[in-house]
């Protein structure tokens, strides 16, 4: 393997959303460009556009619709793609979650991108959803994901064992699957702090979906309040177009009831967990969930549910406690537990800590990402 092969070359990091390329994506890219590549991020362009500009970064503005299948939109999309690669004949294309790996994979065998990089960063709505709808487009996403990700030239991200295992069952070669943790987190940023005085802090650190679990989360808020249990619980997370998302009608509701404090989007997470003491997530389902990764950093307790993602930082008795997904009355225990025990809440939290450090810090990614580039920049 060359040390020099990503020298001159074009990265090309596809994603549905400015934000995400930078709370995500970003120690790769500036790796990547480290090592002498030129790097270009296409995706939806909002606040964060002249950020990724400032890092010496290419940027394109993709017409991507993340509310649903629109053919008449996702065809614009898939042209624009089309002829971006044409323009800027990339030597890699990095594409991440459900919409750019269909399309960005599409495009980028049509225009003959070199190298192909797919990553899902956790398999989200329609791998929750119990509909007949959400199995059918389930399995047409799966099909496809194996037959776009199955040539030599191209390679597929999971996060987890368990979604590893989805596309092998759904065909796919396990050679052409590599199982790198996470987006990985800044250890220097997301640093052990000392829990703060006062009545114990619970922060859901999330986009506000029903998939997140906030629902059941709300729920057991309301059960610990009807038992007196001194216990704050914080929603930190803003909505998006996604179709799982709550209405800011029910978070306004939840204000006013007084069961939770909703916070709204943050940009001062570090500071989140440094004013919490534990860290929940109640999620359906996950990849590898950067808001547990950082609260672990900082060494918070953690609270998950029992789903793939989840497990893989939330070991449970060890860095925090894991319950059944959808369970209220298991989660609403598991919020008591830790609120009334100091002593549990630092043990486990230190091993949080530990757990980052050794697995899924940032710089682990990063050598583990650009090792995957160089190997198949030198095929």
């Amino acid at each position: 393997m060359s040390a020099d092969a990503l020298n001159g070359k074009k990265i090309l990091f596809l994603v549905t959303e400015d934000w995400y390329f930078w709370s995500h994506r970003l120690p790769v890219a500036r790796a990547a460009r480290d090592a002498g590549a030129q790097v270009i991020v296409a995706s939806r362009t909002r606040d964060h556009r002249s950020l990724i500009e400032a890092e010496g970064f290419v940027v394109y503005d993709v017409p991507f619709d993340r509310s649903g299948l629109n053919p008449v939109r996702d065809f614009a999309t898939l042209r624009f793609l089309i002829d971006l690669f044409r323009r800027e004949r990339p030597h890699l294309v990095h594409s991440v979650a459900a919409k750019p790996v269909l399309y960005g994979s599409l495009a980028a065998r049509l225009t003959g991108v070199p190298v192909v990089i797919n990553a899902m960063a956790g398999l989200g709505f329609i791998f929750t959803a119990q509909s007949l709808q959400a199995r059918l487009v389930r399995w047409i996403f799966k099909t496809l994901v194996c037959r776009l990700s199955g040539s030599a030239n191209s390679r597929l991200i999971v996060q987890n064992n368990d979604d590893r295992i989805v596309f092998t069952e759904a065909g796919l070669a396990p050679e052409q699957i590599v199982l790198i943790a996470g987006s990985g987190v800044d250890t220097e940023m997301y640093q052990p702090s000392a829990e703060p005085d006062g009545v114990p802090v619970a922060v859901c650190v999330s986009r506000m979906l029903r998939d997140k679990g906030i629902v059941e989360l709300v729920a057991a808020a309301r059960i610990l309040k009807e038992r007196r249990v001194e216990l704050v619980v914080r929603l930190v997370g803003g909505t998006d177009a996604n179709p799982s998302s709550i209405s800011q009608s029910a978070l306004d509701a939840w204000t006013a009831e007084g069961v939770v404090e909703v916070v709204g989007h943050s940009t001062d997470i570090a500071g989140e967990y440094r004013r919490s003491n534990i860290a929940v997530l109640p999620s359906y389902r996950e990849g590898l969930p950067k808001s547990l990764l950082e609260a672990a950093a900082c060494a918070r307790a953690l609270i998950a549910t029992d789903v793939p993602g989840c497990r893989e930082i939330c070991l449970h008795e060890e860095s925090g406690l894991l319950v059944p997904p959808r369970n209220i009355n298991q989660l609403a225990l598991a919020l008591e537990l830790l609120a009334v025990d100091k002593e549990r809440r630092l043990q486990m939290g230190a091993k949080a800590r530990v757990l980052v450090e050794t697995a899924f810090s940032v710089t682990h990614v990063q050598e583990a990402t650009l090792k995957l580039y160089r190997e198949m920049l030198d095929k």
